[in-house]
């Protein structure tokens, strides 16, 4: 299913130029998980593009109508109105709004209860701090990134940025433990903010900091998972050929929490 909150003639400068940014929910029993996050970055990524923010209202009367068929994926997509000449913004009309739903990933259920082996890429994400945090409609980057994990027979890997830095995975945020305290690596420069990354912030608090790590970081770690909004949090058996721990003791203690949030 499609809908255009505008007309679908609309949607030709964000296809041509990428000019446009979305996120991707998990839809659960006719609800959204985490929109309240979901509409922040939203907000905070038409602020930063120079979009005229939509109508919530109307985008919260659709969600609202989703049918209750279980587990579904939502893609609501932002896309600068018509107008302007060439890369300029002048002049251009309302967010035209898309929305998008389709089959949920079967085989997440599995990744969650069972882990999966992490890999390390060989592609490295490029500086982009204009960008960075941002889920824009351009993802050749992660396109290319999710072909290696394809050569490779790899279910995910850790992507690093031009200067051997850890950024995330391919589609998803990265944490780490090691004994009590909890990291996630620093998005200056790059990367997505996502929305169960944001959650697992909060529901952590101090006990999480950002930085810029390299590498050996992870292959100190006691723990590792992934999070996403579909994926929800994943822990990792194995980190480049090194089995860890299957206790997942933090990962099943957020699972928990997390089961009990919309």
């Amino acid at each position: 299913m499609q809908q255009f909150f505008g007309s679908s003639d609309n949607v030709t400068r964000g296809w041509q130029l990428g000019d446009g940014h979305f996120t991707t929910m998990h839809v659960r029993r006719g609800r959204v998980r985490l929109w309240p996050l979901h509409k922040a970055r939203l907000s905070n990524a038409c602020h930063r593009l120079h979009f005229p923010e939509p109508d919530w209202t109307v985008i919260e009367v659709a969600l609202a109508c989703l049918p209750d068929e279980g587990d579904r994926v939502a893609r609501l997509t932002l896309l600068r109105g018509p107008g302007g000449r060439g890369y300029g913004i002048d002049g251009c009309g309302e967010t035209v709004v898309a929305l998008n739903m389709s089959p949920f990933p079967a085989h997440y259920a599995h990744w969650r209860e069972q882990g999966i082996e992490l890999g390390m890429c060989e592609g490295r994400l490029g500086s982009s701090p204009m960008l960075a945090g941002l889920k824009t409609i351009n993802r050749l980057e992660q396109v290319l990134l999710k072909a290696e994990l394809e050569r490779r027979g790899l279910a995910e890997g850790v992507v690093l940025n031009e200067a051997g830095t850890v950024m995330e995975a391919v589609t998803a945020n990265l944490f780490w433990r090691h004994g009590e305290q909890v990291f996630t690596p620093e998005l200056a420069t790059g990367g997505v903010h996502g929305t169960l990354r944001a959650w697992v912030m909060n529901e952590l608090g101090e006990r999480v900091q950002t930085v810029n790590a390299r590498p050996e970081a992870l292959h100190q770690a006691d723990e590792i998972w992934l999070t996403n909004a579909l994926m929800g949090l994943v822990p990792v058996h194995t980190f480049a050929g090194r089995p860890l721990a299957k206790a997942f003791s933090m990962t099943r203690s957020l699972q928990s929490s997390y089961e009990q949030t919309d």
